[in-house]
């Protein structure tokens, strides 16, 4: 394909077509993917949650996390660490207090 003889709209046309089936195939190609994955698990008779437990870049979604400060004020109120800050935990570190003294 030339190019050269396509104007400036035209090229910025063809770059946005481009973009969208390149994002399509990408798409195309993870279903078929997991597809394959699914396929070689069931043929092993592994479930797949079995065969993705502590692989690289995947998180046990359903598990727990043990909280790790606690609201010295309600010991009910407790936090994981992860997410947003719940307002006891912003107003304790607002108020020029470390996050430190709210450890479990």
């Amino acid at each position: 394909m030339d190019l050269s003889n396509l104007s400036s709209s035209e090229l910025r046309n063809l770059q946005e077509q481009i973009k969208r089936e390149l994002k399509q195939r990408e798409g195309m190609d993870k279903q078929k993917a997991r597809e394959q994955i699914f396929a070689i698990a069931q043929q092993a008779g592994v479930p797949l949650k079995e065969l993705l437990a502590g692989f690289p870049g995947t998180r046990n979604k359903g598990g727990k996390v043990e909280a790790r400060y606690r609201n010295p004020a309600n010991a009910a109120e407790q936090w994981t660490g992860r997410g947003r800050q719940p307002k006891w935990v912003k107003d304790w570190v607002d108020g020029g207090k470390s996050i430190d003294d709210l450890r479990i």
